[in-house]
């Protein structure tokens, strides 16, 4: 049984509302299906600074506050509960169109980012300023996925044409197009420095593919249905991932000791030898399972679309380590940072969970439009979201 978590959940533009003098922003204080309690935050005037002293009610009261951050406490009751607020550092409003959805992107430490949008629009551009320094045409319809391969110069991309391309990110051609899915492709992951890659698909298979050759060297199809997503891994030396059947041939590299996770429309969360092709386990979420990944060479965890969060040990995936709701919408993205997760959902909510599972600081900003994708380089976190915004964050804030 899944536990029933405390939340408050703030105004999404909090920091422009109390900037104003007098002004106000809504807060609510909910647990699990329970009707929430309400507050109000109020702007009582500026500080020489240009800070805003900030007065509450109804339980509620603030310890902290800048332009960009607010820490807020709810005790009534018996009830003790602190959360922390960040709002966007930047927003980002011309990469796209914002009548279009923002559906993936992907950030370089070397100051790159690259992000596809629902009318088959790939745009890499600056992180530092926003500015498109090229539009990658080629997709029909959504691209669901984009990502940058190691080297930071080559992107991947897969989309609902059933298309896998690979793209140079300095003169925005596509080098390559991958063909073999029968349905939209959801999203890919890249072994090592990308001479193969993987692509999972609506078709219900997982692909592994050889880039140089432009073919696929073999295909995962059983899976049970859709695939929503897949990510590598290479868990403790301890764990038996199986032994191939037939050998290795030359042109597949780095899938050794490596583990593919699957995220299933069927409700299963599926761990896969890369290498050996055999399932090694599967783990019913009881709902269909939208995004996993692994946090560290142990623990996996994924996320459902009635928003449920599982954690697991892979030697152990009877009992998981720990499953919550916080009675948010579906889970669409996780991006494992330092021993946490970002977890971004459904309803707009962005919130980072540290490695004793407890909630420690909201991304704010979006205002109910679902957040379908995050990635992060050294200094900054990233959104995409369905209002068309792309929003990075001070890392440093967290």
């Amino acid at each position: 049984m899944a536990d029933s978590v405390e939340r408050i959940i703030l105004q999404s533009d909090w920091e422009h509302s109390l900037s104003e003098s007098c002004g106000k922003a809504w807060i609510t204080y909910k647990k699990g299906d329970r009707p929430g309690r309400h507050g109000e935050l109020e702007s009582n005037g500026l500080s020489s600074e240009g800070l805003p002293y900030v007065v509450s009610s109804d339980g509620f009261s603030v310890d902290k506050v800048d332009k960009k951050r607010i820490s807020v406490t709810y005790a009534k009751n018996d009830v003790k509960l602190t959360r922390k607020f960040n709002a966007a550092q930047i927003t980002y409003s011309t990469i796209h169109n914002l009548k279009k959805k923002v559906l993936s992107l992907d950030v370089t430490t070397g100051g790159l980012g690259v992000s596809s949008d629902s009318e088959g629009l790939l745009r890499v551009w600056e992180t530092r300023t926003g500015e498109v320094r090229r539009e990658l045409t080629g997709h029909y319809g959504d691209v669901y996925c984009c990502r940058f391969f190691p080297s930071g110069i080559v992107i991947l991309s897969g989309g609902a044409d059933m298309q896998l391309k690979i793209w140079s990110a300095e003169t925005g051609q596509c080098a390559t197009t991958l063909l073999g899915h029968k349905g939209g492709i959801l999203d890919t992951a890249i072994i090592d420095r990308g001479r193969n890659v993987l692509s999972c698909s609506r078709d219900g298979s997982v692909k592994l593919w050889d880039v140089g050759q432009q073919s696929c060297l073999t295909s995962f199809n059983e899976c049970g249905g859709i695939v929503n997503s897949c990510c590598i891994g290479q868990p403790d030396n301890l764990y038996n991932l199986g032994i191939p059947d037939l050998p290795t041939g030359e042109r597949e590299i780095g899938t050794e000791g490596k583990m593919l996770l699957v995220a299933c429309e069927n409700s299963m969360l599926q761990g896969y030898g890369l290498q050996s092709r055999k399932k090694v386990f599967e783990l019913d979420c009881h709902s269909a399972v939208n995004c996993c990944c692994f946090l560290s060479n142990i623990n996996v965890v994924c996320g459902t679309q009635d928003g449920h969060i599982t954690i697991s040990d892979m030697r152990n995936m009877s009992v998981p380590l720990k499953e919550w709701k916080e009675s948010r919408s579906a889970i669409l993205s996780l991006l494992p940072y330092k021993q946490g997760v970002f977890i971004a959902t459904g309803d707009g909510s962005c919130y980072y969970v540290n490695e004793q599972y407890d909630t420690e600081v909201e991304l704010t900003g979006s205002d109910c439009d679902p957040i379908y994708n995050t990635s992060c380089d050294d200094n900054h976190i990233y959104t995409a979201c369905r209002d068309g915004n792309i929003r990075r964050y001070n890392l440093n804030h967290l």
